[in-house]
């Protein structure tokens, strides 16, 4: 939703969205052009008149507040006695100041529609146009507007009810994105719960187990104690590397996201950003895929934070070479600044990183700036652009 716009089932929440809602109610306002030039040059006296404009500032002041509660869970002994409210001084006004009043009865049925379910709007809505036709019956000239507002009457009252049950199915169905949202997240905590459960439940315990062991041997076999200490310190290694690889696959790096995380970052940076469309990695491994998204942030974040460029262009390729398909990471720049080489964060752990997966980083100085390649094996499914 927009700042100024108001979605269905959503109430305004600023000043902006109040102003809109009010303009779109507003329109709708203009049938009441009727009453309005009635009490204008309808011949009626000073006290008829001043009376017709307070009555018709209530009626529109009320209507208008029923309107505006539409979609909250409102109580309906309240509605129903809004309406007999607005029926009523709709009848006095019509009574009073003659046919062109009728009209305020489209109102009472539209806002039947709006703030009733439909189980109580099927027969309000009939009532109000009954109503409408009865005092039409009673003033003078009044059968000849039966016609005119009858149909409005009821088929705006009846619209109303769907609009209303849209509004309530919309807000339900918000209310579940968040619920099952908030389940989808719960999962997912439990999952993790579990798998570093099932990884370190084994290992810790043997840990406790060896190291209570080492203990009560430490003062007379100090020799097995040490063998011990060994197997917890394998034990405990093989543990670390377990839980490395389950973080990891909870974080595997994603190449479109990088990719879109590439626009941005290059972009608020004021860097001139040319990419590739969202590619097609179907059959690439999600080694290779990982290992490329990595290396596509770590070249992004040298661009941005070292090489001063104004211009940098991402190129994605699938190339057959003689070790067989490989996808081609190239990201060249014209700024400056060199790239990061600190082991693990830069260069250097990029590098491990590439060659765990099978492939490969080459990163050289240009006249014009900084061009980093990375490749992996595609897989032979793969088809993800084509050679140059």
């Amino acid at each position: 939703m927009s700042g100024t716009g108001v979605g269905i089932g959503q109430r305004p929440e600023t000043r902006k969205q109040m102003m809109v809602k009010m303009l779109w109610t507003g329109i709708w306002l203009v049938y009441l052009s009727a009453p309005v030039s009635d009490l204008l040059h309808g011949g009626h006296g000073a006290v008829a008149v001043v009376l017709g404009w307070l009555g018709l500032a209530g009626f529109v002041a009320w209507y208008l507040a029923l309107l505006f509660r539409t979609g909250r869970r409102n109580a309906q002994e309240f509605v129903l006695v809004s309406l007999a409210v607005l029926s009523a001084e709709s009848t006095l006004l019509v009574l009073t100041l003659g046919r062109e009043w009728l009209v305020l009865f489209v109102y009472v049925s539209i806002a039947s529609g709006a703030a009733l379910p439909l189980r109580l709007a099927r027969w309000t809505i009939p009532a109000a146009s009954a109503l409408m036709a009865a005092l039409a019956l009673l003033v003078a000239d009044g059968t000849d507007y039966i016609g005119a507002l009858l149909i409005p009457a009821l088929l705006g009252g009846f619209a109303m009810t769907g609009v209303r049950e849209l509004v309530r199915t919309t807000i339900e169905l918000r209310e579940a994105r968040a619920r099952v949202a908030q389940l989808a997240a719960n999962e997912e905590r439990l999952r993790l719960a579990r798998d570093l459960h099932d990884l370190l439940g084994h290992s810790l315990s043997l840990i406790t187990l060896k190291s209570e062991l080492a203990g009560r041997m430490l003062p007379a076999h100090p020799d097995k104690a040490a063998q011990q200490v060994a197997d917890i310190e394998q034990v405990s290694r093989q543990a670390l590397v377990d839980v490395r690889e389950a973080v990891s696959g909870y974080r595997r790096a994603r190449l479109a996201a990088e990719l879109a995380g590439a626009q941005v970052a290059l972009t608020a940076a004021g860097v001139t950003a040319t990419l590739p469309a969202e590619p097609d990695l179907t059959g690439v491994p999600e080694e290779s895929e990982s290992a490329l998204a990595w290396a596509l942030r770590e070249a992004v974040t040298n661009v941005v934070r070292h090489s001063g460029a104004r211009g940098c262009t991402v190129e994605l390729l699938h190339r057959q070479t003689l070790d067989g398909p490989r996808l081609e990471l190239t990201v060249e720049d014209d700024g400056s600044g060199g790239a990061s080489d600190a082991p693990g964060n830069g260069l250097t752990g990029l590098t491990e990183r590439l060659e765990k997966a099978g492939g490969t980083l080459e990163a050289t100085g240009t006249r014009r700036g900084f061009r980093l390649v990375a490749r992996v094996p595609a897989g032979s499914a793969a088809d993800v652009g084509s050679a140059s």
